[in-house]
Order: C-alpha cells, then sequence, then structure tokens
C-alpha cells in the first residue's frame, strides 16, 4: 500500500470558471406597430448595416389611416376658412351695429375652435405617417444578427422581438460566479493580474478588468453574472473562454494526491495508517482548492500522520496492509571475458 507522510509546504490555488464572449450591447429588435411580417431580409450571422431595411410587415391599413388622416386635414382646414371668413363678415356687421358684441364673440370662438380642430388634425396626421413608416423594421446601428425570432406569415403585437443584434464595438466577457466565491472575484478586482482570461484553443492567458458585477444571485442557479471587458483582444462572438482567478499563495498548507482523497457519506476523508498495528481508519478532511494534481487539505490532517495515497476505494476500517515496497533493481552480472 503506497502511504505518504504529511507535510506542511506552500501552496498556490486558483479557481477556473466557464466564459463567453458577447457583445457590450446587443439589442432586440421589434416593430412598433403589430401587423403580419411579409418578409425579413436578413437571416442569423448576417452583418447589417445602421439604417438598413431588416423586415416589412403588412402596412396597408396603416396607409388607409394614413389616407383618412389627411382627409380629416382637409376637411378641417375647409372648416376654420369658412369660419374665418364668417368672422370677417360678422365684424362689419357688427361695426354697422346690425349684430352685438356677444355674436361676434360667439364667432371669434367658433373659428379659434376651428383652428384648434385643424392643428389636432394635423398632429394626428403626423402620427399616422409615423405609424405608416414603422411597417419597415430598421437596424439602429452596424452589427451581427445574433438571433431571428419570426418568420414570414406570423402576425406580431407591437414590441413583439424579431431579431437580435449584436452592435459593433467593445465586447465583454461573460461568466458567473457562485455566491461563495463572489467576494473573491470582487477583492481580486483591486488586485493586478489576479484575474486573467484564457480563450478557448489557446494556452495563453491575458489580464480581465471588471466592468459589472451582479447585485443580486439568479433565481435558479444562485451564482453570480460578471462581465469583464475584452480589451483589446481578438475575440469573437460566442468564443468559449476560461477565466482564472488566482488566490494568493498559502503557507503551511497540507497538499495530498487527488487519489488519496475520497467520498464517504457525502463527506470528504483519506485514510490514515496507525504504523504500531498497519490498519487503516478513514479520517474526514476538508478541501481548501486544488493545487495542479495536488488537493489542499484546509483541515482535519496534522504534519506528521501517515496517509494512503494509492489503492483507496478497496479499503476498510481496522484492515491490515503492508506498506509497498518498490522492487530493486538487479544489476547486471559482468560480462564474460572473452575466450583467447
Amino acid at each position: 500500500m503506497r502511504t505518504q507522510l504529511v507535510s506542511a509546504g506552500a501552496a498556490s490555488a486558483s479557481h477556473e470558471y466557464a466564459a463567453e464572449v458577447k457583445a457590450r450591447v446587443e439589442s432586440r429588435l421589434s416593430f412598433r406597430v403589430s401587423g403580419k411580417l411579409l418578409s425579413r431580409a436578413v437571416n442569423l450571422g448576417d452583418t447589417v448595416k445602421a439604417g438598413q431595411v431588416l423586415a416589412r410587415i403588412d402596412g396597408q391599413d396603416l396607409k388607409l389611416a394614413e389616407a383618412a388622416a389627411a382627409a380629416g386635414v382637409a376637411a378641417a382646414r375647409t372648416n376654420r376658412d369658412q369660419l374665418g371668413a364668417d368672422y370677417k363678415r360678422f365684424v362689419d356687421l357688427q361695426r354697422q351695429g346690425f349684430i352685438s358684441a356677444a355674436e361676434l364673440e360667439r364667432r371669434d370662438s367658433a373659428f379659434k375652435a376651428a383652428q384648434a380642430q385643424l392643428e389636432q388634425a394635423k398632429a394626428q396626421a403626423d402620427v399616422q405617417g409615423n405609424q405608416a413608416a414603422y411597417a419597415q423594421l430598421v437596424a439602429d446601428g452596424a452589427g451581427v444578427v445574433t438571433g431571428v425570432n419570426a418568420e414570414p406569415g406570423q402576425v406580431l403585437a407591437a414590441g413583439t422581438p424579431v431579431f437580435s443584434v449584436a452592435l459593433d464595438g467593445p465586447r465583454d466577457i461573460v461568466f458567473s460566479v457562485p455566491e461563495d466565491q463572489i467576494a473573491r472575484v470582487k477583492a481580486a478586482a483591486s488586485q493586478p493580474g489576479a484575474l486573467k482570461v484564457r480563450l478557448w484553443g489557446s494556452d495563453k492567458t491575458a489580464p480581465l478588468t471588471l466592468r459589472e458585477v451582479a447585485a443580486a444571485a439568479d433565481p435558479v442557479t444562485r451564482t453570480f453574472l460578471i462581465k469583464a471587458d475584452a480589451g483589446k483582444l481578438d475575440v469573437k462572438l460566442g468564443q468559449s473562454a476560461t477565466v482564472v482567478l488566482e488566490l494568493p499563495q498559502m503557507a503551511g498548507v497540507i497538499k495530498l494526491p487527488l487519489a488519496a482523497v475520497l467520498q464517504q457519506e457525502g463527506k470528504t476523508s483519506v485514510w490514515l495508517l496507525d504504523p504500531a498495528s498497519m490498519t487503516v481508519k478513514p479520517q474526514p478532511v476538508q478541501v481548501g482548492g486544488a493545487d495542479g494534481n495536488d488537493v489542499v487539505i484546509a483541515g482535519g490532517l496534522s504534519a506528521g500522520q501517515e496517509v494512503v495515497v494509492a489503492g483507496v476505494h478497496v479499503l476498510a476500517p481496522g484492515q491490515k496492509v503492508k506498506r509497498y515496497v518498490p522492487p530493486r533493481t538487479v544489476a547486471a552480472p559482468p560480462a564474460a571475458a572473452a575466450s583467447r
């Protein structure tokens, strides 16, 4: 049985988190009016420009409403003009004493009301004109289509997302951190080089700068979403990455091979060897992290104890064992002297 004497030493631990490259700004574009989707001009992954038409809905009803509003403007203008002409005539009649001042005031009020109705009709016509223009969905800025949520023939309500567009510009490294580690990540933000990113397919790491930390945990995963600035890294949207949190080096810690640790009844433990009786017993331990292929033991062991580091899955409490003794290498006999 292979064993190892427990000794205290130094260890540097780190935590790794799965991450993804995302756009700093990703817009969910939708129509501002309802209607039937007639066509879409872009597909998933297409590059779009600012002002480019992405999709169209059936705008026939909107055009009819615009025409009705224009007709309302014409009717209001005619009514205003007629009441204006009447008011001018009644001014002359009042000067000649044929009507009273009260009658003239009524005519003046009717003309002003007609003028207000004309302004109202013009504003309504402008609104309907805008509504008709909303039958086209236009890109707000240059970017890449990252999602298509509607197809031609579908009847859409106003505000229903049709496309997701990742706008050109800065990129973020987005990852989630468990509740018990969020404080470490925040503390690492003030320590240069403590937080690094390793892009998929690369062995190189680059420093990260935290940009945004969620104030509340996700109700399902109970993790905090964190966004870090990708800076000048050559990244692509959706690219996988690994965020590495380097913890400060710890002195006086105990490290054991990963094969020495096992789970028993939901607890982490190791097998201790009693040299006097050559029997083993389980010893619960607390794991403090990892250092390469070794496990950092935070508690449960002390220096000088002897721990089984191989074959731990076949042992039982009180079982007698023997230490593993590597076989000696037998030296080859010297070659016989050549006969003369």
